[in-house]
């Protein structure tokens, strides 16, 4: 690994976990007073759960970033891969603020559909740049994916 790729992967890594940590705080307010009384479905995982596979996400997806970012942000591909990059992870923020922070399942389903979308281009334009930098998003995509089942049901049922 060379110190360009370390150090842009631990900056992209520190910025993901950064965004994890203010999904968080609007996550704690909903989790506490309004999410325990919602109908959810019959594959909703165990609240434990879901912490440590955020932090692998963002882990990976900072790992991701860092690899495009390392090929140098000079070069157009990259910026646009960085680009979706960096509006998929506003998305993903937003949509713990409109889930569990305004209790909006509806508007969070409407945002999440869309970060799915972004996330799947962003692995398109991350390919382009590196094929392991995309392959590292695929397990946030399925994850994301499932957080939209989820989603889903939790607004249907309730």
């Amino acid at each position: 690994m060379t110190r360009k790729l370390l150090i842009r992967s631990s900056v992209a890594i520190g910025v993901c976990l950064l965004f994890g940590f203010m999904a968080t705080v609007a996550t704690q307010t909903g989790l506490a007073d309004w999410y325990p009384d919602l109908n959810k479905p019959w594959f909703n995982p165990p609240e434990w759960m879901f912490g440590p596979v955020w932090l692998l996400m963002y882990i990976l997806m900072g790992i991701a970033a860092g690899i495009v970012w390392s090929k140098g942000f000079y070069h157009r591909w990259v910026k646009t891969a960085l680009y979706h990059f960096v509006f998929q992870l506003l998305l993903n923020g937003f949509w713990s603020l409109l889930f569990f922070g305004l209790h909006r399942p509806f508007l969070a389903l409407l945002d999440i559909i869309a970060l799915f979308i972004i996330i799947l281009l962003t692995i398109r334009w991350f390919k382009v740049v590196n094929n392991i930098a995309a392959y590292l998003l695929v397990p946030y995509a399925i994850w994301v994916l499932f957080a939209l089942a989820l989603n889903f049901e939790i607004w249907r049922l309730n």
